[in-house]
């Protein structure tokens, strides 16, 4: 064999080899990534080859599966109230795939997990169809129906978040304005248009605004703000004066920062009265003499710049909220009223409020209280876990003490319950660097506790750029502070 030949012999005896190795590589390394991978067709195939499980509320589904007669996938999911609890079930569709809980619990709800191996060998003697398990969320129905309602009434683009103080179950989770993920479950063309219809709507249906989008808090960062300045001993006396002018001068700017409620009711004024007013200067004062690192310190142990969710809750990770790194004087002052470059998500202010309610103990947030297999036996249990002792019981309770005091003589009067301990704080956060023509958005954080213990804790966020109402109506405290009551009746029985 001349020397060309031999060559081209051995070129060809590589590539050979490689597609052999190759070959063995896919069908023994990557074997199980490739037979679950979400674009493989016979896996699609497969996730709708039977009736999937179901997502629990309250007892009962809010989902189902319909069959669909002489079509590839034998059967397509159902929604009850598709709009109410998208932001929870999130989507299953034939053609656009799945997210949140369809997403994360695919195995279970579908019948494919590992730990029903058993249940199908025996289905297969018997001849019983394959059967999904169930996922139980810790949703509580008529909070999540007080939480979407009154979202939708004033037609706003916002965001609901309640949790229980006590464990951190998360008992509503609502965004508007939202969408139906029943209209666009199948694989037709006219779905398919629907679904890219809701991508391209300006009003985002698909966000999930309570746990992937992140704002400036604004004035309801100010409980985080007092119980750094207490924890670190920057203030000792909620009701002693402080030496904070009102109009406040920025450190190292000639900028003066006033308050809605006036220079006299805040100047000077104590931390108390400072949380009633909502006053600028006291809490921009107290984050300058606490300085980045000590803010930054106290904002992460109540959960900024870290994960709300582990990666094993799957596609219900949050977007995390943060508290930036070598933040000038300036910059640092600014977050003690929640602007400045700071950014949290509804979840995260939930998160800080639950704290505060529990006494300085941050509980991980979880949305999922059970799974069980199709049997009704129960795979798996979700229990509380402590994330962090943010603050000491005794700063907890002095920020309860003026939360409190802001609802019954402040700002947030409007979420009062009786024969409950409400404790409130309102929220104003500019955006955009003309605040002249850029509307505000609005937050209203609180806390509800009846005398046996019971309590919840709630965030709502509102982004007023659609609604028809004037600059001087955007107020926490106006259009929050209701929906928030409303969601603490609903958990509290009230």
């Amino acid at each position: 064999m001349n020397r060309p030949l031999r060559h081209i012999a051995i070129f060809c005896g590589l590539l050979m080899l490689a597609l052999l190795l190759r070959s063995n590589w896919l069908q023994f390394a990557e074997r199980e990534e490739l037979a679950n991978h979400e674009h493989n067709r016979r896996v699609k195939i497969t996730q709708f080859a039977t009736p999937r499980g179901d997502i629990i509320v309250g007892g009962k589904a809010v989902t189902g599966s319909k069959a669909v007669a002489g079509a590839e996938f034998k059967y397509r999911r159902t929604f009850k109230d598709g709009p109410m609890y998208a932001p929870i079930t999130g989507y299953a569709s034939q053609a656009q795939g799945m997210s949140l809980l369809e997403k994360t619990y695919d195995q279970v709800l579908s019948g494919q997990d590992e730990r029903f191996a058993f249940r199908h060998a025996k289905d297969i003697l018997t001849g019983e169809p394959r059967r999904g398990g169930d996922v139980i969320t810790t949703i509580d129905r008529k909070a999540q129906e007080a939480a979407y309602k009154g979202l939708t009434d004033i037609d706003a683009r916002g965001a609901v978040v309640a949790l229980d103080p006590a464990t951190g179950k998360v008992l509503a989770l609502a965004s508007t304005p939202s969408y139906d993920p029943a209209v666009f479950a199948g694989n037709s063309f006219k779905e398919g248009d629907r679904f890219q219809a809701l991508v391209k709507d300006k009003g985002k249906p698909l966000a999930n605004r309570p746990l992937r989008e992140t704002f400036p808090p604004g004035s309801t960062f100010k409980i985080l703000t007092a119980a750094a300045a207490l924890e670190h001993g920057v203030v000792t006396d909620v009701d002693a004066k402080t030496d904070a002018a009102s109009p406040y001068q920025l450190p190292l700017s000639s900028n003066k920062i006033s308050s809605e409620a006036g220079d006299a009711a805040c100047n000077n004024a104590s931390l108390k009265v400072a949380m009633q007013f909502s006053c600028n200067n006291v809490f921009l004062d107290a984050a300058a003499k606490l300085g980045d690192d000590k803010m930054r310190e106290t904002a992460e142990k109540f959960g900024f710049n870290s994960d709300v969710y582990s990666e094993d809750f799957g596609d219900m990770l949050a977007t995390k909220s943060l508290y930036p790194e070598e933040l000038d004087k300036p910059g640092t002052a600014l977050t003690g009223m929640g602007q400045g470059s700071l950014t949290s998500t509804p979840m995260q202010m939930a998160m800080v409020t639950a704290a505060m309610a529990n006494n300085g103990k941050l509980m991980q947030p979880y949305i999922v209280d059970e799974l069980r297999g199709p049997d009704v036996s129960s795979l798996e249990q979700n229990e509380p876990q402590l994330m962090s002792q943010a603050v000491s019981e005794e700063t907890a309770k002095k920020v309860q003490e003026m939360m409190e005091f802001t609802a019954k003589e402040g700002s947030a009067q409007r979420a009062l319950i009786d024969g409950v301990t409400v404790g409130g704080k309102t929220g104003t956060a500019q955006r955009g660097v003309d605040v002249r023509k850029e509307v505000p958005y609005g937050w209203f954080v609180s806390y509800g506790k009846k005398p046996d213990g019971q309590s919840v804790a709630v965030a709502v966020f509102i982004d007023p750029t659609a609604m028809d109402i004037s600059r001087e109506d955007i107020s926490g405290g106006g259009l929050g502070a209701p929906i928030a009551r409303n969601v603490m009746k609903a958990v509290l029985g009230k």
